[in-house]
């Protein structure tokens, strides 16, 4: 059996894989590491490697913690990887990143696909049916933009995402809502648009924490999949086996 631990911004995802099937998520806040991964291994000791995914740094020596449990791999950007990396500047590539492409690459091997992954940051990331991974883009995510309009304004609401009953906002929380749920929901379908006049037969995957908020909103085809990157940290424990 496998672990995959996806450290992000502000929580920390454990799933445990058995081949490539996940039987199990958790999720903890950073400060609950240790006692989560006790917990993880006395129900499941037969877990024999783990891979390590950290978007904000490592702290209180969690990959040290983890390696006292089973054989652990670090992910960053030497790790060796099963498609061919055509970033400028492999060394700043997120983990993440690389993880989702890794997904996009054994889920559509001979195809082309966009993976949207919406974050703290909204990621898109492009992998052609050739194997290579392209790059894509990166641009502020829901709160990164309600905390932008609360922090750089003196008036302006901090608020939390919320479903649009109009585009056309009536008051001041709506106008804001109208901002950040129907900007990103353009941006969505605008670059979807984009990236369909370069590669034919685009399979498009939404996956991240507001990944399922926004893919009934798109007009464009998406495949929502809320364990993407999960999925291709696994991919990648696999494909460097310890």
């Amino acid at each position: 059996m496998n672990l995959v631990v996806d450290k992000g911004n502000t929580q920390i995802k454990y799933g445990i894989f058995n081949k490539n099937k996940l039987i199990d998520l958790r999720i903890s806040p950073a400060d609950q590491f240790l006692k989560t991964i006790k917990s993880v291994f006395e129900d499941y000791p037969s877990i024999a490697r783990a891979m390590l995914s950290s978007v904000g740094g490592l702290e209180n020596n969690e990959y040290k913690t983890l390696t006292l449990f089973c054989k652990t791999h670090l992910l960053t950007s030497e790790t060796n990887v099963p498609f061919k990396n055509s970033y400028a500047t492999p060394n700043s590539l997120g983990v993440d990143r690389l993880a989702l492409a890794t997904a996009a690459y054994y889920h559509n091997p001979k195809g082309n696909t966009l993976v949207i992954d919406m974050g703290t940051c909204i990621t898109y990331d492009v992998v052609n049916d050739y194997g290579e991974y392209l790059g894509g883009a990166i641009s502020p995510g829901v709160q990164m933009r309600y905390k932008a309009m609360h922090h750089q304004t003196k008036k302006l609401p901090l608020l939390a995402v919320e479903p649009l009953l109009d585009f056309i906002g009536n008051s001041t929380e709506t106008s804001m809502h109208s901002g950040v749920v129907n900007g990103i929901t353009q941006e969505l379908d605008g670059v979807i648009n984009q990236y369909r006049t370069r590669f034919q037969d685009l399979t498009v995957i939404l996956t991240g924490g507001d990944g399922q908020f926004f893919a009934k909103r798109v007009k464009n085809s998406i495949f929502a999949h809320s364990k993407f990157l999960l999925e291709g940290l696994n991919y990648l424990l696999e494909y460097n086996k310890l």
